[in-house]
Parts: structure tokens; C-alpha cells; sequence
């Protein structure tokens, strides 16, 4: 179900301005629901997309639909929802206003319950799972950085296939175990409270032994917990779950 009607983009963020924008460069038609601060940055600017590999392109701003108002998603054939999790019953509601009935709803969010939240706004309409294993920095005047690897990865539908959102320089896998991907991206991202306490760079913290250590107990706790309730994390990572959190007091990364 991908045709000449427009993705729409809930929450155009880093991620979302990332995502949206590599698929208008692949030819996409996209609207980005975004802030003033951000419609001004590509306006005046335009988007440019960099990566850690190398990728890199520009869009004028006229290569995009860009909005405050999400009447702009009228004739969408897919919207992906790229808000905080706490912004998800929110935007749920301007979708449920002015997304057409037949889009599928992808949610592009950390976390594992924003897809509960969207299907019991969006009573009656697909609502896919999805997850960015891929950090993204905003750097200014419409620039968007993704500064790590991975696939986004989305619930296997008929309706939606994910080989063919893929564009050159995003690719999107389908899954048949979206919650277990989602969990296996929390357990990792258990870190991102332990990093802020270090305060330090990411690789400095994880360079000490003693905030690896503290990380691994947080992850075998956190694996524990899934394990009791049936779930199979997937790692986000080349390294399986299970593995990390042993692994983890070794001292793998130098200073």
C-alpha cells in the first residue's frame, strides 16, 4: 500500500525530519507536521540529511509539504508518528481528526507502550509497531545528523510492506516479533539514565569499569523481568541481549 498519496510525518523532530526527509530524497511524497522553529529552519535552509556513512543530501524546502496544520494529512496513505511518548494521546486525537481511515499508523517512538495508546484512540485502524535503532542530532539550520547505524525495523503487514518504504540510504526491515525488538531496544537504552548520572561523553562512561558494571546489572535485571513474561527480546544491536549484559563489565573499550 504505497502509492502516490502522501506519507505524513506525526512529529517532525530530528527522527522524524531524518526519516521523512531521506524519503522524499528517495522520492516519497512526505508531509512534515512540525514546529514554527523547525517549518523556518528547512524554509530558509532547506533539509539536509548527513550520516556517520557518508550519506548525505539536500532538499529545498519546496520538495516538502510543510505544516503547523495537520489538515495536511487529508489523503495520507501512511502517517508515522515520530512524537515523545507523551505526546502519543495527543497526537492519536489530531490523527483520529485528519488522517482518512484506510492510513496505516506506523509508530516510530522509543518505548513499548505507544502502539497500545494509538490503537485505543484510533479504534478500527492498522496500527503498526516500529522501532529506530539510530540516533539522530539536530545541528541547526535545518541540518539533521544520524550518527549511528541500524534498519528500522516495523511490524510485518500485508498492508504495508516494509521492502517497499525502503529508499537508498534508509532501509526498513519487517518483523513477526515487534514487541520483542522494542523490548530489546528498552533494556539497551536502560543506560540512558546511567549516562545522564555520569555525565559524561557516552564512550568516557562506558570506558569505567565500575559504570559498566552498574549497566550490566541494570540490563540482566531488565532481561529477568522480560523473561518472566514470555517476551523475546530482539537486540538492536549485532550483539544479542542475552550477551550484552555479561559482556558488559569486560573492559572492551579503551580509554
Amino acid at each position: 500500500m504505497i502509492s502516490d498519496r502522501p506519507i505524513g510525518v506525526a512529529g517532525a523532530g530530528s527522527i522524524g525530519c531524518f526519516v521523512g526527509g531521506t524519503l522524499a530524497a528517495g522520492g516519497r511524497s512526505i508531509a512534515l507536521l512540525a514546529r514554527p522553529r523547525v517549518i523556518g529552519e528547512i524554509e530558509a535552509n532547506g533539509l539536509r540529511l548527513t550520516s556517520f556513512d557518508g550519506f548525505e543530501h539536500r532538499l529545498a524546502a519546496n520538495k516538502l509539504t510543510l505544516s503547523e496544520n495537520p489538515g495536511m494529512f487529508a489523503d495520507a496513505a501512511v502517517v508515522l508518528v515520530t512524537v515523545k511518548s507523551a505526546d502519543t494521546s495527543g497526537m492519536a486525537e489530531v490523527i483520529a481528526r485528519h488522517a482518512p481511515d484506510d492510513a496505516v499508523i506506523v509508530s516510530l517512538q522509543n518505548g513499548v507502550g505507544n502502539v497500545a495508546v494509538l490503537r485505543e484512540k484510533l479504534p478500527g485502524r492498522r496500527v503498526l509497531g516500529g522501532m529506530v535503532p539510530f540516533n539522530v542530532i539536530a545541528l541547526g539550520n535545518g541540518r539533521f545528523h544520524r550518527a549511528t547505524s541500524g534498519d528500522i525495523v516495523i511490524a510485518q503487514d500485508a498492508a504495508l510492506p516494509a521492502e517497499r518504504l525502503s529508499v537508498a540510504g534508509l532501509t526498513i526491515r519487517a518483523t513477526d516479533n515487534i514487541e520483542g525488538v522494542q523490548w530489546g531496544k528498552l533494556v539497551l537504552n536502560l543506560n540512558n539514565a546511567l549516562n545522564a548520572l555520569a555525565d559524561l561523553p557516552l564512550r568516557q562512561q562506558l570506558a569505567q569499569r565500575s559504570w559498566r558494571r552498574l549497566f550490566a546489572d541494570q540490563m540482566a535485571e531488565g532481561l529477568a523481568a522480560v523473561k518472566v513474561e514470555g517476551i523475546k527480546p530482539v537486540s538492536s544491536t549485532p550483539i544479542p541481549a542475552s550477551w550484552t549484559a555479561p559482556a558488559s563489565p569486560a573492559p572492551a573499550i579503551g580509554p
